[in-house]
């Protein structure tokens, strides 16, 4: 893309002719005769971030077990960029990005962000407010009646109405201050995700096993180190905004039983240090259901030179201890910033007002993986277990929520025996990059067929932009194990193989 006088483009017996014709029929030749990119819109931005830290005690999402905290280690926030492309005076385009510091976004949670927005701006179409999670394991549960939550304990409608009126203020705040802007587009590379499931000798996998056992054999899956940012900058110059798409959830500190946004705070407070202190850093999850940012091999090893790269006394913290993870989160941070700033480094003077962008917006009807009366015996067997003891069941209320959603499949499927799970898709176009959605914790295998079939310069792929729910390969339903089971998954292999050929089908249609 150029941002230079458009008719450097012209030959020289146009120019020589083009005093002698009217304006509209240089608007006409021009029309004809500029590159396709010359007509693209002009582009507003706008940005903004809220905090949406939930008032103590709050019931915690991300684990099997009820987890109460009562005390806040960082923020909760959600972040927010407005693009409006236009031509002249009028908006032809719009988009918002929200990603917040959430576990996911049920489909109840994000219709109540865009009724905050619809209520209130007409220039926003509420199909087209995109919002995500980064899959933090320590922020307060969204997903209403996941939990058995105690009445003196925050509770999730309450919390659903707070935060989305907050994100809502937030993108009507953005909206407000959106000004012709810059974008640009860049990626570099750091070793954030490891595929965290472990193979071993009977042909089984366990998602976290054990990788020092004498059977194990090797790690399943594929990974993806590439770190792929969006920048956004004003008017007059400075920087907005950046939209980072890392490939890894933020789950280094999950077990905790206090607030916490994971890697992305420290993320984004070394950003805005080194790159504005006004910065708003969107965390983008790429497909990485298959993914942690937890260490599978070479622990020791590596909690060793977090500590020393760091200049921590943690480096000869043993792993597993509260140390070690505060040391590993602090070298997840550093590896993304640095990344990121790579990036920037190499594409700041590469930016673009006239940025084509287009966005649409669809609802695939993904077949559902079926339950097997096989599954549906064990669900039936371990919620009978968990519900023994009337006092632990209301710890494990998730799990017996887990199992019993199963058996209502099983139970539907004899009144409907070819059930499909709507998945919202969003594919949208930013110049010569692609952003493509979807609400599930993808496996990575999908995400890596997706960007390796787009005719796109650079794709990205955004998961959790909706309720989550695993979604498997086949031959990690194979193997086996957590992500991979029937309670893990409302969608199988093959609806996530329909998920990539429609996606890519999206995609490709943008680039004829």
């Amino acid at each position: 893309m150029h941002t230079e006088d458009p008719t450097a483009f012209l030959p020289t017996t146009y120019m020589i002719a083009k005093t002698a014709v009217c304006f509209s029929s240089v608007l006409i030749a021009l029309s004809i005769l500029l590159p396709d990119h010359a007509g693209a819109a002009e582009l507003y931005v706008g940005a903004s971030t809220v905090d949406i830290t939930p008032a103590m005690p709050v019931a915690l999402d991300g684990q099997m077990q009820l987890r109460v905290a009562k005390t806040i280690e960082t923020p909760l926030t959600a972040n927010v960029v407005v693009l409006d492309s236009r031509e002249g005076n009028t908006g032809t385009n719009v988009s918002v990005f929200v990603s917040c510091d959430l576990v996911a976004i049920p489909k109840e949670f994000l219709k109540m962000i865009r009724d905050a927005v619809s209520t209130r701006v007409h220039g926003i179409d509420p199909d087209k407010i995109i919002v995500n999670a980064t899959h933090t394991h320590t922020a307060a549960v969204v997903r209403d009646g996941w939990y058995t939550i105690p009445k003196e304990v925050t509770q999730v409608k309450s919390y659903q109405q707070f935060a989305a009126g907050r994100i809502g203020e937030a993108i009507l705040k953005a909206w407000a201050q959106r000004k012709p802007g810059r974008a640009t587009w860049g990626m570099s590379y750091a070793k954030v995700a490891y595929n965290r499931r472990a193979v071993y000798a009977d042909g089984t996998a366990k998602m976290y096993g054990n990788t020092s056992l004498p059977e194990f054999r090797g790690i399943e899956g594929v990974e993806d180190q590439s770190i792929n940012t969006l920048f956004f900058w004003n008017e007059s110059g400075k920087l907005i905004a950046a939209c980072v798409n890392v490939s890894s959830p933020a789950q280094v500190v999950e077990s905790r039983s206090t607030v916490n946004a994971d890697y992305w705070y420290p993320v984004r407070i070394a950003l805005q240090k080194k790159l504005g202190t006004d910065l708003v850093v969107l965390g983008w999850i790429g497909a990485a259901g298959d993914q942690s940012p937890h260490v599978m091999y070479n622990n020791a090893a590596e909690l060793r030179m977090s500590g020393l790269i760091n200049g921590s006394s943690n480096e000869t913290a043993a792993p597993g201890t509260k140390e070690a993870a505060d040391a590993h989160l602090h070298e997840i941070a550093r590896r993304v910033t640095e990344a990121v700033v790579q990036t920037y480094e190499a594409v700041k003077g590469d930016r673009h007002k006239d940025v084509r962008i287009s966005h649409t917006v669809t609802e695939l009807h993904l077949p559902a993986r079926m339950v097997t009366k096989e599954e549906y015996d064990l669900a039936k067997k371990m919620s009978d277990e968990d519900r023994k003891d009337p006092k632990q069941a209301v710890l494990l209320s998730r799990r017996i929520a887990w199992n019993e959603e199963v058996m209502k499949r099983f139970d539907n499927q004899k009144i409907n025996p070819k059930p499909t799970y709507p998945a919202e898709v969003h594919v949208m176009r930013i110049g010569d990059v692609v952003l493509c959605t979807n609400p599930f914790e993808l496996f990575t295998e999908f995400g890596v067929q997706m960007k390796s079939r787009s005719k796109a310069l650079q794709t990205i792929v955004l998961q959790l932009a909706g309720p989550g729910t695993y979604l498997p390969t086949k031959q990690a339903v194979k193997d086996g194990h957590y992500s991979a089971i029937i309670q893990s998954n409302q969608v199988g292999p093959e609806g996530g193989q329909v998920l990539v050929d429609n996606t890519v089908e999206m995609i490709n249609k943008l680039w004829p």
